[in-house]
């Protein structure tokens, strides 16, 4: 299974190098169109590489992305820590009711107790 990663991850590679090599000529990034541009009175302009501007935009939205669903499922983490410290409160007040159930038997006797 490894192998099998690596080889996508390789082929990936090859591939993101190859659209990269192929779209070098430079575009112009503009702020805002240029009829708006001119009503505002300024417009900012930059110059990029094609592929930088591509797979800018997809780098953008993997984290726009991951950072909505990180957002989105915050309540589920939420509950799912309050359940798991409910369960830790529960889990040492059985063992105190254990231990105080056992208390003046044989130890042989409370060991078999607390494995049932």
């Amino acid at each position: 299974m490894r192998y099998i990663r690596y080889a996508f991850l390789g082929a990936l590679g090859v591939i993101l190098i190859s659209i990269s090599l192929a779209n070098v000529e430079s575009v112009e990034l503009k702020l805002m169109p240029d009829p708006l541009a001119e009503l505002l009175g300024f417009n900012l302009s930059t110059s990029f590489p094609l592929f930088l501007v591509v797979l800018g935009g997809v780098v953008a939205g993997l984290v726009i992305g991951f950072l909505w669903e990180w957002m989105r499922e915050h309540k589920h983490r939420r509950d799912a820590t309050a359940k798991k410290s409910e369960v830790r409160k529960l889990e040492r007040e059985v063992k105190k009711l254990k231990k105080k159930q056992n208390e003046g038997k044989d130890d042989v006797l409370a060991l078999l107790d607390e494995a049932s």
